[in-house]
C-alpha cells in the first residue's frame, strides 16, 4: 500500500462527478481510497491503482487546458472504459472519438466495455449484430458510425431501414403520401440523425437521397452498393425479410443490424427473423454479433433497474407454468400409488 498527494488545479471539480460519483467509481473500480482536503488530494492503495487515478487526474487537466469540455454521463462512461481496462486512458478516448466525430455535433463515445466492443466491431467488420434491452445505445451509435463514415466519404449514401410493425397498436388508416404513412415508424431513426447533424444538414441530405429512411418493404430486389446500411428493431422481421435484407449488400458497404429479444411485436414471436439469423449466421466468418445487458443502459439511471426488473419478472414467470405442472403431475402418481379411485365417469343421456 502506497500513499500519494496530487495537488488540487483549478476547474479539475467537474472530475468528481456529482455527490462525487466518478470518485467513487475510481475507489471501487481501482481498490483505492481517495481522499479530498483543502490543499491536496491523497490517494492510499496498491501501486498500479494509485498510478492509474494519478494518470486519470493528469489526462483530464491535460484535456482540459486543450479546450476538452466532457459532460458529466459521458465523463462517467469514459471512466468506466479507463477502469476496466489498464490500456485505455481518458487521452486515448478522447483522440479516438475526435476521429469518428469529423463533422459531427457530438463526440460519438462509447460509455461501457459492450459499446466500445460494438464500435469496434462495426469500424473493423462488414456486418454487425448489436443485440440488447432499450437504451443500451444500439441505434443511436449504429447512426453515429454512419454518419461519421459518410462524413469522412467512406461510403456514399446511408440506408436506415426499419420493419412497420405496430408496437401493440392498432394505428389504423393513415392520411397523406406513402412516405408520411411510414414515417412514424422510422422517428427514432430521425432523431438520431438530427442529435448528431444540424437540420438544414439532414434536410439537404435527405432531398439528395444521400440519406434514405425507408421501410423494410422497400428493399426487396435492390442492391446497396458503397452504402453504410442499418436495420432497426429487428426482432420484428420475419425470417423471409431478415433473409432479404441481408443479402441486399453490394460491393463497398457496411450493414448493421440492432434489435431486442424481448421487444417482439410480431403475431408469433417464434417467427422472429431475427432469432434465425443469430442461429444460421453464428460463426460466418465477416459477421459479429455485439450482446448488451442491463448495466450498459446510458438513458436514466431508472431505465436501467426497470429493464433489470422485468428481466427478473420474465424468468420468474418461465419458471411458475413448470412448477405448477409438476405440482399437478405428482398428485395423480400419488393417488395411483396409494389405490385411490378414479372419478365416475359421466353418464350419457340416451338420445
Amino acid at each position: 500500500m502506497i500513499k500519494k498527494s496530487l495537488e488540487i488545479t483549478p476547474g479539475i471539480e467537474p472530475l468528481y462527478g456529482t455527490r462525487d460519483e466518478n470518485l467513487r467509481l475510481m475507489e471501487d473500480g481501482l481498490q483505492v481510497l481517495i481522499d479530498l482536503r483543502s490543499d491536496a488530494i491523497h490517494i492510499t492503495g496498491p501501486l498500479e491503482g494509485v498510478e492509474r487515478v494519478e494518470r486519470i487526474f493528469f489526462d483530464y487537466e491535460s484535456l482540459r487546458k486543450s479546450g476538452v469540455v466532457l459532460q458529466n454521463g459521458e465523463l462517467k462512461g469514459m471512466l468506466r472504459l479507463v477502469i476496466a481496462d489498464p490500456a485505455v486512458t481518458l487521452k486515448s478516448l478522447v483522440d479516438s472519438g475526435k476521429q469518428r466525430s469529423a463533422g459531427v455535433k457530438r463526440m460519438v463515445q462509447p460509455r461501457s466495455p459492450n459499446q466500445r466492443k460494438y464500435v469496434e466491431a462495426i469500424e473493423q467488420g462488414d456486418m454487425t449484430f448489436g443485440i440488447g434491452p432499450a437504451g443500451t445505445g444500439k441505434t443511436y451509435l449504429a447512426v453515429a458510425m454512419a454518419v461519421s463514415a459518410l462524413m469522412a466519404k467512406r461510403v456514399s449514401r446511408i440506408i436506415l431501414v426499419r420493419p412497420a410493425v405496430e408496437a401493440g397498436e392498432r394505428l389504423g388508416f393513415l392520411p397523406g403520401s406513402l412516405q408520411e404513412k411510414v414515417d412514424p415508424y422510422l422517428r427514432p431513426l430521425y432523431d438520431a440523425l438530427y442529435d448528431l447533424l444540424d437540420q438544414d444538414k439532414v434536410d439537404k441530405l435527405l432531398e439528395r437521397n444521400v440519406i434514405e429512411v425507408a421501410p423494410l418493404a422497400f428493399m426487396r430486389g435492390r442492391t446497396l452498393n458503397d452504402a453504410f446500411i442499418i436495420m432497426d428493431e429487428a426482432q420484428n422481421t420475419t425470417n423471409e425479410q431478415m433473409k432479404m435484407f441481408v443479402t441486399r449488400m453490394g460491393s463497398g458497404s457496411k450493414a448493421v443490424i440492432t434489435g431486442d429479444m424481448t421487444q417482439i411485436d410480431l403475431p408469433n414471436p417464434k417467427r422472429s427473423g431475427l432469432f434465425e439469423a443469430l442461429q444460421v449466421l453464428d460463426g460466418v466468418e465477416g459477421i459479429r454479433f455485439c450482446h448488451f445487458e442491463d448495466v450498459d443502459v446510458v438513458r436514466h439511471h431508472l431505465v436501467q433497474r426497470i429493464v433489470r426488473a422485468y428481466d427478473s419478472y420474465g424468468r420468474a414467470q418461465q419458471q411458475l407454468p413448470l412448477e405448477l405442472g409438476d405440482a399437478g403431475l405428482a398428485t395423480p402418481g400419488l393417488e395411483a400409488a396409494e389405490g385411490a379411485e378414479a372419478p365416475p365417469k359421466p353418464i350419457s343421456k340416451p338420445q
